[in-house]
């Protein structure tokens, strides 16, 4: 069995990462093969629901991030887990903007694997954050 957990806060060593690291060592413990992935800095655009994804074998149309990257290693992985801080009551719009083009455009990739999230917070908002996160699971 294979896990992606993907880091989607801004920073690749801070609380989100080091709550990954936790799951991480926890399934690995149980001989459970995990890989956590930092979806970085860069910018990342939203998806245009252009549906070129459809004529373009499950791919979106941009590559010129991380999407498509995740896309691949979501089709040879078992299960996810999600990780994003807490801004402003959502999980990161980076995180969420990755998410949202990768579920439309390679949504087999997704489709019936088990999923969890988890988020860091400071203040609140964690269970609006939590609920966005899991209808990426709930919905595919």
């Amino acid at each position: 069995m294979k896990v992606l957990l993907i880091n989607g806060s801004p920073h690749d060593k801070g609380c989100t990462f080091t709550a990954l690291s936790e799951i991480k060592k926890t399934l690995e413990s149980e001989n459970i093969e995990a890989e956590i992935f930092h979806i970085g800095t860069n910018p990342v655009r939203g998806c245009i629901g252009c549906g070129g994804c459809a004529k373009n074998n499950g791919k979106c149309v941009f590559n010129d991030d991380v999407v498509n990257e995740i896309i691949e290693k979501a089709k040879t992985s078992d299960a996810f887990v999600f990780g994003s801080p807490v801004h402003y009551a959502s999980p990161a719009g980076a995180l969420c903007a990755v998410l949202d083009r990768a579920f439309y455009a390679g949504s087999a990739a997704f489709k019936y694997k088990p999923g969890a999230a988890i988020v860091s917070c400071r203040r609140s908002g964690t269970t609006a954050a939590l609920d966005c996160l899991n209808k990426y699971f709930t919905i595919s």
